[in-house]
């Protein structure tokens, strides 16, 4: 049954075990957790999508990271590839401030909201094809109950599962820039992941995110600039204390 509010979706997040190799590997990264973090208690737990419950502008991404969003609670947070999304966001005046480094770190967004196709940390960062179709309804959700009007998909994989989701069934070849209209009235921009594999190898670079991002909002928003308004306060997100980190183990 689909959730009434986003905030009843988060906790239907939170709560999934559906796909047993993706519980297990969430629950053993965070239980033997990496030397850097060893004093941290991790998530452990799908991760569930973060920001303006008023947003027009919907980034997608492929999954959490092991030591990143399955360590934080909180999706591109606490890694490098969150760190390249955030600071862009912020230079589009889309976040309160450009570093993401824990859910409790006072991060808003702005007229966006940032989430991912497969909720849990995959092991190779490489979820199945059926782990992203369990996963998918809860896209489908966020879509229904936020204002979208564009979507950022980073990377060829949250490209396809925007596509299969607002019924893209001629796509065009995934590519940097690419735009996707939808019947749906939402339009999808296209980016390369900001990986390191991509951005260690300059395929991505800051302006080409930044491009991107100004885009996506510039479609969101209907204004040319890409930007924006100017004095537009940022909404307050949900209440991090329904995601308290839990011990999972030694």
């Amino acid at each position: 049954m689909p959730a009434s509010s986003l905030d009843a979706l988060c906790q239907d997040v939170v709560a999934c075990r559906r796909c047993p190799r993706l519980v297990e590997w969430r629950e053993t990264v965070a239980a033997q957790r990496r030397a850097a973090y060893s004093s941290e208690v991790y998530w452990g737990r799908p991760v569930p999508g973060f920001g303006d419950p008023a947003a027009r502008l919907v980034v997608v991404g492929l999954a959490p990271a092991a030591h990143g969003g399955n360590r934080t609670g909180r999706i591109f947070t606490g890694d490098r590839s969150g760190e390249w999304l955030w600071a862009a966001l912020w230079r589009a005046g889309l976040a309160t401030q450009p570093e993401s480094v824990s859910a409790a770190d006072g991060l808003q967004a702005v007229g966006t909201w940032v989430t991912a196709v497969v909720r849990c940390a995959p092991p190779g960062n490489r979820p199945t094809p059926q782990e992203r179709d369990n996963c998918l309804p809860y896209l489908e959700q966020e879509l229904a109950l936020l204002p979208a009007r564009a979507v950022l998909a980073l990377g060829g994989f949250a490209y396809e599962a925007c596509c299969r989701v607002l019924g893209v069934t001629k796509r065009p070849a995934f590519g940097h820039g690419v735009e996707v209209p939808t019947d749906r009235g939402i339009s999808i921009v296209c980016s390369y992941h900001p990986s390191q594999q991509n951005t260690f190898t300059g395929r991505l670079t800051e302006e080409m995110l930044d491009a991107a991002v100004r885009r996506a909002w510039a479609l969101a928003d209907g204004q040319a600039a890409g930007k924006a308004r100017a004095g537009r306060a940022p909404r307050r997100p949900r209440s991090a204390a329904l995601y308290e980190p839990v011990e999972l183990g030694p």
